[in-house]
C-alpha cells in the first residue's frame, strides 16, 4: 500500500487566479462606464438648472414689470378725476358677474335638492368678492319637516354648500304655508 503525498517543491505554488481577475477586470470596466453615465447625467442637470433659474430669473422680472405697470395704472385711477370711471367700471363687473349666473342651471340643480312639498317663493344670487355665489331663498311648505329635508339634500350635495337659516315665518291668512327665509353657498362657476 502506496500513499501519496503531494508536494510541491515550487517557491510559489499554483493558484487558479484566472477566472477572478477576469472577473475583476469586467467588474472594474462596468464601474467605470457606470461613473462615466453619472457624471454625464451631473453635467446635463447642471445645465438644466442653470437654464431653470434663467427662467425664474426672466419671469421674476417679468412680474416686477407688471406689477410696477399695474400698479402705475392703480394710481392712474384712483385719482379724483378718474374716481367716477372706476365706480362705474366696479358697478359693471359686478353686474357681469351677476349676469353670467346661469338661471337655468340654477334652477335644474334646486329642482334635483326640493322635495315636491317645498315651494320656492323667492330667490336672490349674490357674488362677493372672491367670485362665490351665494343664494338668499324664502322657501314654504305646510310643516318643517319638508324644509329640514331639503336643507339635508342641499348640504350633501356638490353643487351646493352650508346651509343656514335666518328666520322662520307663520302662516297668514293669505299665504297658508310656513315660510323659512334660507342663505345657502352655490358652486357655480363663473
Amino acid at each position: 500500500m502506496s500513499v501519496k503525498i503531494s508536494v510541491n517543491l515550487a517557491s510559489e505554488p499554483f493558484r487558479r487566479t484566472r477566472p477572478m481577475l477576469v472577473a475583476s477586470g469586467g467588474a472594474a470596466v462596468l464601474l467605470l462606464g457606470l461613473l462615466a453615465l453619472l457624471i454625464t447625467l451631473s453635467v446635463a442637470q447642471k445645465g438644466q438648472a442653470a437654464q431653470a433659474l434663467q427662467n425664474i430669473a426672466r419671469l421674476e422680472a417679468q412680474s416686477r414689470m407688471l406689477s410696477a405697470e399695474q400698479a402705475k395704472l392703480e394710481n392712474v385711477l384712483r385719482q379724483p378725476e378718474n374716481a367716477e370711471v372706476l365706480d362705474r367700471s366696479l358697478f359693471l363687473n359686478s353686474l357681469l358677474y351677476a349676469k353670467g349666473i346661469s338661471w337655468t342651471r340654477l334652477f335644474d340643480d334646486l329642482e334635483k335638492v326640493m322635495p315636491y312639498n317645498v315651494r320656492l317663493i323667492q330667490i336672490r344670487p349674490q357674488v362677493n368678492s372672491q367670485n362665490q355665489i351665494s343664494l338668499e331663498m324664502v322657501v314654504g311648505a305646510d310643516s318643517s319637516e319638508p324644509v329640514i329635508q331639503m336643507l339635508t339634500r342641499l348640504e350633501r350635495s356638490p353643487q351646493f354648500g352650508e346651509t343656514l337659516i335666518h328666520n322662520r315665518m307663520p302662516p297668514s291668512q293669505s299665504d297658508p304655508l310656513l315660510r323659512f327665509r334660507v342663505s345657502v353657498n352655490y358652486a357655480q362657476k363663473l
